[in-house]
C-alpha cells in the first residue's frame, strides 16, 4: 500500500498566506469558504494507495454551523472549542472521498 502527499511547499504558501488574508479581510465570515478551498487542495494532492482524494463539501454547506459553532464558543466562554474541532474533523471527513 502507497501513500503520499503531493503538494509542494510553495503551493502550501500561497495558500496560507491567502486563507489568512481573506479570514482577515472579510473578519472571518468567509473562513469557511477558506476552509472549503485548503481541505479542497489537500485531498487533490493525497493518494492513498493508489486512489487519489476528493472534497466536495462547499463553503455554503459550512456556515450556518461555522455560525452556530462560533456563537456556541462564545457563549460558553471557549469551553465550546473543545467540541469544535472534533466537529470540525467530522464535516471534513464526511465531504472526504475517493475520486474512483
Amino acid at each position: 500500500m502507497e501513500s503520499r502527499f503531493e503538494g509542494s511547499v510553495i503551493e502550501y504558501i500561497g495558500y496560507s498566506i491567502l486563507a489568512s488574508l481573506v479570514t482577515i479581510f472579510t473578519f472571518g465570515l468567509a473562513f469557511p469558504w477558506v476552509e472549503v478551498m485548503f481541505q479542497s487542495w489537500v485531498c487533490r494532492n493525497t493518494i492513498i494507495d493508489g486512489r487519489r482524494l476528493r472534497f466536495d463539501g462547499t463553503g455554503s454547506q459550512l456556515f450556518g454551523n461555522y455560525i452556530k459553532w462560533l456563537l456556541l464558543t462564545f457563549i460558553t466562554f471557549g469551553i465550546y472549542g473543545f467540541w469544535l474541532f472534533n466537529k470540525m474533523t467530522h464535516w471534513r471527513v464526511k465531504h472526504t472521498h475517493f475520486v474512483d
